[in-house]
């Protein structure tokens, strides 16, 4: 195996050596002799604009994310080339290798009979019921908490991209890969990225994930004003599939509704001009039928059986405004800031199941009794529900529309305590901390004091010192903070 040896533009020292490792749609991927980093060329020649996009990606755009407050964050969500090379004419970028837990570790079930073990966590894996029941190994699976965080994580990595003004346009499970094992996620194929107005796409993106617009005016030449092309807006479209994707393991779009005999123009139609949400709440004409679904996709394939709403409030809202409202009006569809806002506050809603069940996590769906939906056991005993409110200037406290459930062990952090705190890139490593946490003793829930120097009991006006602990009754509330956007809870006590 012979190593070669290049500069890249800004003179930096790469090798590789000359064994192709993969080969994505456009480019040769090669490994550098410590597999610390990888060089992979395009197949094909890039026009004038497509080195300048190139250069802008591991320059400007690059150091506008990783050199600026939260930047380190930024190095596990994205996989950013660092370097522009060339070698006999071809275009190559450099860029780092995949963490380790994006590699499969188990493979697939009987002695890996699909032979992925080593191969790269590709999404599609985990985003369909049939793949998750028949393939995957069980400790690859991950459970509901860790689909919620990958969730999280790919929804603050697009936001980021859209706050520069950059739109990725081919999100998929291609080319987002996830570990659902332990939650963490990486978008990938960054060379791509498109500046809306300099540097337009170069693909319509992949099959699942284009936006209905795109797929309705993909016959119009590239120069037609009508012709909708990738976009921040289309971008919406794909993190909602993706997100759908990875917490139900079903398509939204795809259900019964047969528009053409001709399959191609059947799916054209489909995912274009007459797209329709499989559960539409007033439009039932897509609905999946029973035919489509197989053993294998049980429970998950049939929405009817798994509806969105399993979800929680939160997020069912956001799908309907991505898949109803949002469908054909591109402006409608959430953004990604939406979505990693109520995802935060959706997990703070989660409950552990207590049958020990494959999914064993389950969003509190604010009934009166809680049960998992995914295999029907029901939570036994008191269960706590702390309901937030913030204060305003005024003086007043008005309620912050989040809630956080209460399990053995639970914590809370300064964003529980402050408004003003937002878990994201911008943490401190002192507001990384947990501040309290719960227990339950003998049958009895506590809240225990351990970094909340102005906690109070708001009923006696006692405080509660860091240490100290205080038992949560029905209708009990505690001040966390006296300071502006300081935090009270209230307590409610649900009996399962």
């Amino acid at each position: 195996m012979t190593v070669i040896k290049l500069k890249t533009q800004d003179g930096q020292l790469v090798e590789y050596t000359d064994e192709i490792i993969g080969q994505g749609g456009m480019k040769d991927v090669y490994f550098s002799p410590d597999r610390s980093y990888v060089v992979a060329f395009f197949r094909d020649q890039l026009d004038y604009q497509g080195k300048e996009r190139l250069k802008s990606i591991v320059g400007m755009y690059r150091e506008g994310i990783f050199e600026k407050e939260g930047g380190e964050y930024w190095k596990d969500l994205f996989c950013w080339p660092t370097a522009v090379v060339e070698k006999d004419g071809r275009l190559g970028v450099v860029a780092p290798v995949y963490a380790k837990h994006f590699f499969f570790s188990h493979g697939s079930v009987n002695n890996d009979m699909l032979g992925i073990k080593g191969k790269e966590k590709e999404g599609k894996w985990f985003a369909s019921a049939s793949n998750r029941s028949k393939f995957l190994a069980p400790q690859e699976k991950g459970s509901w908490l860790t689909h919620l965080r990958i969730c999280l994580m790919i929804s603050r990595a697009v936001r980021r991209l859209h706050a520069a003004g950059l739109a990725h346009s081919d999100l998929s499970y291609k080319n987002v890969l996830i570990d659902p094992s332990t939650g963490n996620a990486c978008v990938i194929d960054i060379d791509g990225l498109v500046v809306p107005g300099k540097f337009p796409p170069d693909v319509v993106g992949t099959p699942d994930f284009i936006a209905p617009e795109v797929i309705a005016t993909q016959h119009l030449e590239k120069s037609d004003p009508n012709r909708k092309l990738p976009s921040t807006l289309t971008d919406r479209h794909a993190l909602a599939v993706l997100i759908y994707m990875y917490l139900f393991y079903r398509h939204p779009l795809r259900g019964g509704k047969v528009h053409d005999m001709d399959a191609t123009k059947d799916e054209e139609l489909a995912m274009g001009t007459k797209a329709l949400f499989v559960e539409h709440p007033t439009d039932a004409a897509n609905r999946v039928k029973a035919d489509q679904i197989s053993k294998a996709q049980l429970p998950w394939g049939d929405p009817s059986k798994m509806p969105y709403t399993i979800a929680g409030p939160l997020l069912a809202e956001l799908f309907r405004k991505a898949f109803v409202d949002g469908l054909h009006e591109p402006q409608r569809r959430p953004t990604a800031d939406e979505w990693e806002n109520a995802l935060v506050r959706t997990i703070d809603m989660i409950q552990p199941c207590s049958a020990n069940c494959e999914m064993g996590w389950y969003v509190f769906d604010n009934s009166t009794k809680p049960k998992c939906p995914y295999c029907g056991a029901a939570y036994k005993g008191k269960l706590p529900v702390l309901n937030l409110y913030s204060s305003r200037h005024s003086g007043s406290y008005q309620p912050d529309n989040h809630r956080v459930m209460v399990w053995d062990g639970q914590s809370l952090f300064p964003w529980h305590v402050s408004r003003k705190v937002f878990p994201n890139e911008k943490l401190t490593p002192d507001q990384k901390k947990r501040v309290g946490y719960f227990q339950l003793h003998q049958g009895d829930w506590f809240l225990v004091n351990e970094g909340m120097p102005q906690m109070q009991d708001v009923a006696s006006k006692k405080d509660i010192p860091i240490g100290g602990h205080v038992k949560l009754t029905d209708g009990s509330q505690f001040l966390l903070s006296h300071e502006d956007g300081g935090r009270l809870v209230q307590v409610q006590l649900v009996n399962g």
